[in-house]
This record gives structure tokens, sequence and C-alpha cells, in this order.
């Protein structure tokens, strides 16, 4: 760290501390933390950090980073909105005043579309930086300013506590009117978002934190949900020596599989396969009658999700003679063979990355959780207001949107195909070039335990954006190869029984970026984690429920006591 810096004080960190955001911190300074700049004005100095960066700042190939503009960003008080696409996205968290820096690196193929990114620069930094991971397709600039994946809603962000913070679009940008997926046509763009675009903003912001405060960060740190989650893992995997602690929550992590199991799914539901939403409802009351309470408490929540998935069969809700003139009290053969297909493992009759053969069936639990935004239960994800329709439409399931184009966009390269005619046998060869490019199950993680990196990994077992079982069966890989001692010294994994891809259905904040700090930087193990479901009432964000947060294979089951208290809970195997 530069020492001279340290005794510094901005006139901004009077705001901040006035605004009470550093008192809230939950991450000390490292010693030697720094001050924007060397002087008493960090919006003047903000304002200077527009120079370029040479690519020789970055350890791939790539063009050089200009820097788009620098400004200094006022506080942005707490607000929440009446709606949005997630729970914690209805959230504008509380934000110290920063140096708010965006800028672009220059793809090797002009073709290629360039690399965007946001860099936050605290006025007070505390020797660290967070990267972002982003969603979906991408395609939409991550700012690095919102609360964490799964982070309780009244905790300060990290911008707010010190943190250098920052994201990427991945290299591309969406454009109106063109599928999510288009940009897989070009090979510069598609190698950005499955890899190189997270660590080549990284390098950027590694140099523009050394430029803005004069030393490199001393720990960094990467979180990332669902496509976020899967690029932490390949960043553990790729690059072992970029990141210190690393938090994957519900990641896509055998990205090859999910797309080809999804669209099979879909598949499966069209025509007198497609289940109506009132026989949604039918399956999700049927699996609580039998399984809810297995646990110790009828609560809405399937917390033993693999005795469950063993003991709810979908053919007891078989119309007589699987005829379907039952209406919405019962299930036709087709509907029962739809839900039987999403339970089952898709195997690839070709070989994908790292030895996998396939993708595991999805979990059971929350097949109606009501959808917060269009992201909740099967309605959203698998089934839709409408059967799959070719091409697809709006009302089409989340996974049926997703996965179909990426089988076209991706494997086939073919925009106008008709997935129902595709087969993977035709496509073996690109298939397993994008399986090396784009799939996170490469168990090896040696080189990134020895250099003492941390990794948690957290699945929710009512998912239905991808199976939680994939993110298992990684875990178990590893394990595999090196022994559970071992694997546990650096890496962890968590189940949420009951809660949904973005956090919905059962309680799912946990501090786990706390949790990862703790064990990056002082060496203490996760212990005593607890999840939260909490009210939408700023600015306390009461605590409505609350479970232990078991780690994998346990479960938690009810003890007695009061039934919103994680204490009247255990963890059981």
């Amino acid at each position: 760290m530069n020492e001279r810096a340290s005794v510094l004080r901005p006139a901004a960190l009077a705001v901040a501390l006035a605004a009470g955001l550093l008192a809230a911190c939950g991450t000390p300074p490292l010693p030697g933390a720094v001050s924007l700049n060397l002087g008493e004005k960090p919006p003047q100095a903000c304002a200077t950090l527009t120079a370029p960066l040479p690519a020789t700042v970055i350890g791939l190939p790539s063009g050089d980073a200009s820097i788009d503009s620098a400004t200094w960003m006022p506080v942005t008080p707490l607000a929440v909105a009446e709606r949005g696409a997630t729970p914690a996205g209805r959230i504008t968290p509380n934000t110290p005043a920063y140096c708010r820096v965006l800028g672009r690196i220059a793809p090797l193929d002009p073709k290629a579309p360039p690399i965007l990114f946001q860099i936050n620069l605290p006025a007070q930094w505390n020797g660290r930086s967070v990267q972002y991971g982003g969603g979906a397709f991408n395609g939409v600039l991550i700012s690095g300013l919102a609360l964490l994946p799964g982070a309780r809603y009244e905790q300060p962000t990290p911008l707010a506590q010190g943190y250098v913070t920052y994201g990427t679009d991945s290299g591309h940008q969406n454009q109106a009117g063109q599928p999510p997926q288009a940009f897989a046509l070009n090979d510069e763009a598609l190698e950005n978002f499955a890899h190189a675009s997270y660590k080549k903003v990284r390098d950027v912001a590694v140099a523009m934190t050394h430029r803005a405060y004069g030393s490199k960060p001393a720990r960094l740190y990467f979180v990332g949900s669902s496509e976020g989650g899967r690029e932490g893992l390949v960043m553990a995997q790729r690059y072992p020596y970029d990141f210190d602690g690393i938090f994957s929550r519900v990641p896509v992590i055998n990205w090859t599989g999910l797309q080809h199991a999804g669209t099979r799914n879909g598949i499966a539901s069209m025509g007198e396969g497609w289940l109506r939403p009132a026989q949604v409802k039918l399956v999700h009351d049927a699996v609580l009658k039998t399984c809810d309470a297995a646990d110790g408490l009828a609560d809405g929540v399937v917390s033993n999700f693999e005795g469950c998935l063993r003991s709810f069969d979908p053919a007891s809700l078989r119309c007589t003679a699987g005829t379907g003139t039952g209406g919405d009290a019962c299930l036709a053969d087709k509907q029962v063979q739809a839900v039987r297909t999403l339970r089952s493992d898709w195997r690839s009759p070709v070989p994908l990355a790292h030895g996998v053969t396939g993708y595991p069936g999805w979990s059971i639990g929350g097949e109606g959780t009501p959808a917060s935004g269009p992201t909740g239960g099967w309605s959203a994800w698998w089934l839709g207001s409408a059967e799959p329709a070719v091409p697809p439409v709006p009302a089409n399931g989340i996974a049926w949107f997703y996965g179909s184009g990426a089988l076209q966009y991706f494997y086939a390269r073919d925009p106008q195909g008709d997935v129902r005619q595709y087969r993977p046998e035709n496509f073996a060869a690109r298939i397993a070039q994008v399986s090396q490019l784009m799939d996170g199950t490469n168990p090896e993680l040696s080189t990134f335990q020895a250099r003492g990196g941390k990794l948690i990994v957290l699945e929710h077992m009512a998912d239905y954006a991808q199976s939680p079982f994939a993110g298992i069966r990684y875990y178990e890989s590893v394990v595999q190869g090196i022994g559970l001692d071992r694997a546990r010294a650096f890496m962890r994994l968590y189940t949420a029984p009951g809660v949904d891809h973005v956090g919905s259905g059962a309680p799912a904040n946990v501090d786990m970026f706390g949790a990862l700090v703790a064990w990056t930087e002082r060496g203490l193990p996760p212990e005593g984690l607890e999840l939260a479901e909490q009210d939408l009432n700023a600015p306390k964000f009461p605590v409505l429920r609350s479970r232990p947060l078991c780690e994998w294979p346990a479960w938690p089951r009810y003890r007695g006591g009061d039934a919103a208290q994680a204490g009247s809970f255990e963890c059981t195997r």
C-alpha cells in the first residue's frame, strides 16, 4: 500500500461519515487503506482519471481500454420500488459519493463488439475490490452498485464498505429486435461471454485502482448469481491467481447440458403435455401434502427434497384412463410424462467437457411459487402462460426462450433452425467446442486452493431456472478428486430448501459475502449461517422467519419451538 496516501483525508469522507455509511461497514480497512487522491478535492481528482490504458495491462490478447467518462457521483439514498424483476431488485441501496469510471475495451476482431465496463472508486478505499457477475446472456452493463446476491436487505453494499466495485456487459450489447443469443455468431464475442471479458475487465480495474490510489488491491473478490455464478466458478478454474475469494450462487455451471435439457423439457410440454396454471397449483399442493411435514413442520417448504423426490410420484395425479377428462383436477398421461421428464437426467449423446455425460433432473417443491416479477416457479421458468411455440413468444417459459435460442445460435448456428428437429449428434464437434468454452465443470482447482483461494457455492433447491443438482454434482466431483477434508478446507456447498432462482419462496437472505471475507482473510470457516426471509419495509427490513443454512448434504429439520426462528431447527443428514 501507499503509506503516504494513507494519512490523507478527502473532504468527501466527512460526507460519508455523516451519512453513517462507513460506520455500518462490516469490513474494516486493511492497514494502509488510502484516499482517492493526493489532495482535498476528490471530484476534481476523479475527473483526471480519463487517460486510456494500454492492452499491456491486460493478461489476455486484447485491444486497449479507453475511458469514456470519470464522474464524481453524489450520495444516493435508500429507496424501495413497488415492483422489480427480483425481490432484491426493488431496492436501491444507500450509496456514498464515489468516482464512477465508464469505459470500453477494444476488440481484436473489428466485427466484434467492445467490452463495456463500470468501475466505482470510493472516497475512502479499504484496500479491496469486488467484481460483480452478470445474468442470463448478459449484454447489459453491470454497475457494481446493487446489493450482492442473497445479501440481507439492510446490509451496506461493498462500495459503502470501502471496496472498489466493478462489472461488465461481458463484451456485447443487447440490440432491440435481436434475440439476446445473437452475439454468439461472432467468435470473439462468444469467448468474451464465456470467460475472457471478466478477466480483461478485472485487469483493467486493477490498473485503474492503482492509478487512483497508488496501490493495487490486496484482496480481490468475485460474487455472482446464475450466469454470474458460472462466471465465478470459471474464474477459479481458468484464472486461479486472480481472485482470493469467490461466492457463486445458483450457478448455471453445466451450461451446455442446461440449454439442451431445458429445450428437451419445453418440447415435452408441447401440445397435450402442457400444464395449465391450475394444474401447476394441483402439483404444488400434492407435493406439499406428500412431503411438507416430513421435516417435522408443515410450513410450505419441502426441506427434505431428496426424500420427497423418492416419495412423490406425479402419476398419483393421473386422470382416469389417462385421458385428461378431469379438467384441472388431474393430469393426462402426456402431462405426467412431462413432469417426469423435468425430473429426469438428460443424457448427452455426444461428449461434453471435463468428462460430464449429461445434465441432472430438477428438484422438487415450489412448483407454484408466485412470480416475483417474471421469475418464480414452473409458470415463470418452465411452462409460461402458454405452451412452447416455435419461434418462442413472450408468454412462453424463460427456459424455452433461453434454451431454444442457445441451440440455434451457439450450437447449430442457424437462427432459423427448428429446434424440434435438432439432433446433438449432428453438431458433435461444435458442442464439444462450446462446452469447453462455456461449461464451468472442471473440478481441477488445485492452483486456486494452493494459493489460499476460498470458494462458496449456494444452491436453491426450488430453482427451476437451472437444476441445483448440477452444482451438487460439481462439488461431489471436486470431493471425489481430492477427498472431503481437503475440499472443505477451501470450498463449501450450501443448499437452501424451498427457495427459487432469485430468492423467493422461503428464507433466502444471508451475509455470505461477510462469511467469505472472514474465511479468506482471517481463516474463519463459515459457521452458524442463517437464512432470513425479510419484509421489504425499509429501512429496517424486519425478519419474518429464519432457518439455518445447512452445508450439503444436511437439511434443516424442525425440533420444536418458535417455527419462525432458526434456532428451532437443526441441520440433519
